[in-house]
């Protein structure tokens, strides 16, 4: 009985030790794919864009975007109005060099979420999207100078149709019959609740009719860079910056009126211009966000849907009489513009739903990890 006893015990300690040296193999390769996920959501480009979705889906970036571009108008209006700065170029340049010099301390103190491979998007793309960055909002500035605030809401409009056109011809998307319902809906709002006076000349004509692209073009590189390549609105806007920056630079001698190096500064109106500053650089990445979490066609909505809000919040506050026909306008836009956004938010919902899920077993406790 000793004999066996001491031989069963002699075989159970070792089954004991592999089963011990099983289970901590196990736990050791589930703490390794642990680390490896966690790795992957905070040091990577695919895991900053999905904790950006995460944190800012739909919702969120329109209302962010939308609370931004009307404290901004209030912003400039005091820049322009009160202070006196009527040099649209350099203060949009102020406002990009504002964002860079930002961007470099989030980098500096690593915050800033990582870029992709740099062989994942070339170069040139990047450059492209900073030049045309910087031409559409300088010759969107220009032609509100030189056109009446009619034909500019119409330039708007035009931006719809081109910017599907361009979706279209560059990556085969289409838009369904009854997105392409609601979208002619807002533009028809929009022109009666807005369009009131075409006054043009052929300079502010050629300005505006060159405007509808860059600004297209613009809308549809930051949507597909973010939703196709993995860049994240502040990765994106690190790169492309400076690039901006360098295009403003040169187009300020061109549509600046001049006298703007001699502008006498003071504290009121450099405070006035930083917080224009800041507000820009929110309207950036709020614009970006919006444009990552939705699509290009859905950013220009919104802008309409921000001017139709303010012409009937000047109504209902401030007693402005737009007419009987821009109210109604109006309101048809509005409508229009909830169900195209409706629509939109459910197809991102539906997306975002058939993102697979992997599941690591650690110890009998489920830990998922959401992947692209």
């Amino acid at each position: 009985m000793e004999l066996i006893s001491s031989v069963l015990g002699k075989y159970g300690r070792k089954s004991f030790l592999k089963r011990k040296d099983s289970d901590a193999g196990e736990a050791a390769r589930a703490l390794e794919e642990l680390r490896g996920s966690l790795y992957n959501e905070l040091l990577t480009s695919e895991g900053a864009k999905r904790q950006q979705q995460r944190l800012c889906g739909p919702v969120v970036a329109l209302t962010f975007n939308f609370m931004v571009s009307v404290g901004i108008i209030m912003g400039n209006k005091l820049v322009m109005g009160r202070v006196g700065f009527n040099y649209p170029i350099l203060l949009t340049l102020i406002h990009y060099t504002s964002a860079w010099l930002l961007l470099a301390v989030l980098k500096a103190l690593s915050l800033l979420p990582p870029s992709p491979p740099t062989k994942t998007t070339p170069f040139a793309l990047l450059f492209a999207l900073g030049a045309v960055m910087a031409f559409a909002s300088g010759l969107a500035n220009t032609s509100l100078k030189h056109n009446s605030v009619g034909f500019y809401q119409m330039a708007k409009i035009a931006v719809t149709p081109t910017i599907v056109v361009a979706e279209f011809i560059l990556f085969r998307k289409i838009v369904s019959f009854y997105k392409v319902l609601a979208l002619g809906v807002v533009s028809v709002g929009v022109a009666v609740a807005t369009v009131t006076d075409l006054e043009f000349n052929m300079f502010g004509a050629c300005i505006a009719t060159a405007w509808i692209i860059p600004s297209a073009i613009n809308k549809i590189l930051w949507s597909n860079l973010q939703q196709k390549r993995n860049w994240t609105a502040l990765a994106l806007m690190w790169k492309t910056t400076p690039i901006t920056i360098f295009f403003l630079v040169a187009l300020m001698p061109w549509l600046d009126p001049p006298g703007a190096l001699s502008f006498k500064w003071n504290l009121n109106s450099s405070i006035a211009v930083l917080i224009s500053a800041l507000l820009g650089f929110l309207l950036q990445w709020s614009g970006a966000l919006a444009l990552g979490a939705t699509s290009a066609t859905s950013h220009v909505v919104l802008g309409q849907f921000k001017t139709c809000v303010i012409l009937l919040g000047g109504n209902l506050l401030f007693g402005s009489d737009p007419g009987y026909a821009s109210i109604c306008g109006a309101f048809v836009a509005i409508c229009g513009m909830s169900v195209y956004t409706s629509l939109n938010i459910h197809e991102a919902r539906d997306t975002s739903n058939q993102i697979p899920k992997q599941t690591f077993d650690v110890h009998n406790e489920k830990i998922i990890v959401n992947g692209v």
